[in-house]
């Protein structure tokens, strides 16, 4: 247990010290020496409890409840604070609703009602806690040397902006993405409901403060879209807390979801809340916008977000209910629904979309609505998929993302039709991002390793709407990655190479998330028995039938060969270099200008297609957020009506 206080508390001690630091070389080495310690403790973690079944700790204090609360009311102190400044009324009425939810929760429905298990371990915890512990601190090592960049592009580029909107905040950047590391190690281990949800709503705020980094008018109306959907589902949340003391007669998630095994018809409406915050914080439709305002935050806030953070609380308890899913059917069918939704659509919109970082967004909430339809089946094998498909996009995402916030401060873009010949620019940051694409969609990479897993619980289980939806999604996945990677393959003429002054910092946090990308592949058997095994069999007390590591060596040796491949290029600066080929008469090679059949003169360009009329944002987002939220609605109106079991 020492060391889950640990993970919480060190943290947390960090990110009050940064608040603190103003010099550069100080809090440099704050953050380096904290993030190598952070990943070091969740590393030790995982040999301790490796291959574990869930195990409680007794430890329990009204004083920590208290402090909650008072951490709940600050919350809500912020948000009201904001949302008076900027005349945003619906945060203001939302933070009230839930303040007052809070203080009738803390001090007279759930008085008396106690737990003592306070924290707990599992397999799963375990998982979420390297991820944590080791992308979410290499992220934060990332930010030094990248918003260093930032900070000067805003100094030196800032004419529009107000004295405010161009202040150096770095302090309070890295102190809230250190709060935001020890509010998810709260979330992981805490067995509290309490606690749970305290941790829950700071990485709500913490995530409002980082997308409104900027202060500019688009910042901070991204952020105000997102507090918004989220305090929805913190309010869902608590409500859920009332039920589960109302029904259950306890705070404690194991006993809870033990309790509701038992007892389904008891449980069916707080499971449907929880479900509900879970969709919202996952950034699942009709909630997904708020995960595509946050892409005006810095890069570093992006990453976070999207791959260690934030939307993996969303999918860990949708993760966590999942037994219960399996004995209530409204909101297991809502969750299925909505997820497999999720996954097409979003995957539809990807296609059209050119910027960089809003294919990753797309793609990241396509990928989440996979692991919430599977979360949702609730089979052995699709839990199995889900752990795997969590693992696998935050090693993958993590890398994308910060390969692209590099190749934007160094090519002045994100678009990606502005990255022909980054193979030449900056070959190995090229070679880097290639990796992180192949690793999401192609054989013999992990994701689609664990797809294949989830086409097959999809079967299995007779979900056959899931089966098409994950075809079309898959479908629409393999186009934009494909046209992506076609980009960055492109190799003609020599280009200037400007990826000469990249901050080590960030060569190093990017090395590191590609090869924590390139060890979850080859080490793909070697997870799945020590890791995600474990916790099917404490879950379902056996494994699934389809769930067999026998195979999975062969595409770890097929990956690793891919990657000897891909590293193995001529280095030799001196190599000769043959001009641009031109069919045709040339007239300008270095140009790429030839003479065409008509003899006139032709410029050789290259630009993927994006079929905007067809998978456009405004033909494809508002019919999904409509139907999703119609599920939605309909589902918790159910929940309370229709018989639990399936």
């Amino acid at each position: 247990m020492q060391l889950i206080g640990f993970l919480i508390l060190f943290p947390l001690v960090v990110a009050a010290l940064l608040l603190l630091v103003r010099g550069d070389g100080l809090r440099n080495a704050i953050v380096w020496i904290s993030a190598v310690v952070i990943a070091a403790g969740s590393i030790m973690l995982a040999v301790q409890y490796l291959g574990a079944a869930w195990t409680g700790f007794v430890f329990s204090s009204q004083a920590i409840d208290l402090v909650a609360c008072a951490i709940g009311v600050a919350i809500s102190a912020v948000v009201i604070g904001f949302g008076v400044k900027y005349k945003n009324y619906l945060a203001v009425g939302l933070a009230i609703v839930q303040l007052v939810g809070d203080l009738i929760f803390e001090f007279g429905f759930a008085h008396g009602t106690h737990v003592e298990v306070g924290l707990y371990i599992d397999p799963l915890s375990v998982v979420m806690a390297l991820i944590i512990g080791i992308i979410g601190s290499g992220i934060c090592v990332y930010a030094l040397g990248y918003m260093v960049d930032f900070q000067k592009h805003l100094d030196e580029h800032g004419e529009g902006l107000t004295d405010l909107q161009r202040k150096d905040r770095r302090p309070t950047f890295f102190s809230l993405m250190f709060l935001f590391l020890s509010a998810m190690f709260v979330i992981v281990f805490s067995n509290n409901m309490i606690w749970m949800f305290t941790g829950w709503e700071i990485t709500t705020v913490c995530s409002f403060l980082l997308i409104a980094y900027t202060r500019t008018d688009e910042a901070v109306r991204n952020a105000f879209r997102q507090i918004i959907m989220n305090m929805l589902g913190g309010i869902a949340f608590l409500a859920a807390l009332y039920f589960a003391v109302l029904n259950a007669g306890t705070l404690s998630f194991q006993d809870f979801i033990l309790f509701g095994l038992g007892s389904p018809w008891l449980v069916a409406v707080p499971v449907c809340l929880l479900a509900f915050a879970g969709l919202t914080k996952a950034a699942q439709m009709p909630f997904h916008t708020w995960l595509l305002g946050a892409m005006v935050a810095p890069t570093p806030t992006s990453a976070l977000l999207h791959s260690s953070t934030m939307v993996k609380a969303g999918v860990f308890l949708l993760i966590k209910l999942a037994p219960l899913f399996a004995v209530c059917m409204v909101p297991a069918q809502m969750v299925i629904l909505v997820g497999g939704l999720t996954f097409m659509l979003c995957s539809f919109m990807a296609i059209s979309q050119t910027n960089a970082k809003r294919v990753l967004a797309y793609s990241t909430i396509a990928n989440l609505g996979l692991i919430t339809a599977c979360a949702g089946v609730a089979t052995p094998e699709a839990i199995w998929a889900a752990i795997l498909l969590v693992i696998f996009h935050a090693a993958a995402k993590s890398l994308l993302f910060l390969c692209v916030g590099t190749a934007e401060h160094h090519i002045g873009s994100r678009d990606i039709e502005d990255m022909d010949l980054l193979f030449e620019r900056m070959p190995k940051l090229a070679r880097l991002m290639m990796i992180g694409i192949m690793c999401m969609f192609i054989a013999p990479f992990g994701m689609l390793i664990a797809k294949w897993a989830t086409l097959v619980s999809f079967v299995d289980s007779r979900q056959m709407a899931l089966v098409l939806l994950l075809a079309f999604g898959s479908a629409a996945t393999f186009m934009f990655w494909g046209k992506w990677l076609g980009k960055l393959a492109g190799i003609a003429g020599s280009p200037e190479n400007v990826e000469l002054d990249v901050h080590p910092s960030e060569w190093i946090s990017i090395a590191l998330m590609a090869a924590l990308a390139l060890i979850a592949c080859l080490a793909l058997p070697i997870m799945s028995k020590m890791l995600v095994e474990p916790y099917i069999t404490s879950v379902f007390m056996q494994l699934g039938s389809d769930i067999s590591v026998d195979n999975l060596w062969i595409t770890s040796i097929l990956a690793a060969f891919v990657f000897v491949v891909m590293f193995a290029g001529n280095r030799d600066s001196k190599a000769k270099r043959a001009d641009v080929y031109l069919a045709g008469v040339s007239v300008d090679s270095d140009g790429r200008v030839y003479r065409n059949s008509l003899s006139g003169e032709t410029t050789a360009t290259s630009r993927n297609l994006y079929l905007d009329s067809i998978f456009g944002e405004g033909i494809v987002r508002r019919p999904g957020e409509i139907l999703c939220a119609a599920i939605i609605i309909v589902a918790i109106i159910a929940s309370g009506f229709v018989p639990p079991v399936l």
